[in-house]
């Protein structure tokens, strides 16, 4: 069992904040940008860290 300490780490591209890997993340942790839906939310909708145009 690893600690939560040892997990990678990366820092969300719309608030800047450290966060840590997570089990749902295992296939797709390349392209995780953001630690949540609402910084996804964010970004998409400020246009903010060059993510996909918003629909």
């Amino acid at each position: 069992m690893r600690r939560k300490g040892d997990l990678p780490q990366k820092v969300c591209a719309c608030c800047g904040r450290p966060f840590a890997w997570r089990k749902k993340w295992e296939k797709v942790w390349d392209e995780v940008r953001y630690c949540s839906d609402r910084c996804r939310g964010e970004a998409r909708r400020s246009g903010k860290a060059g993510g996909p145009p918003p629909r």
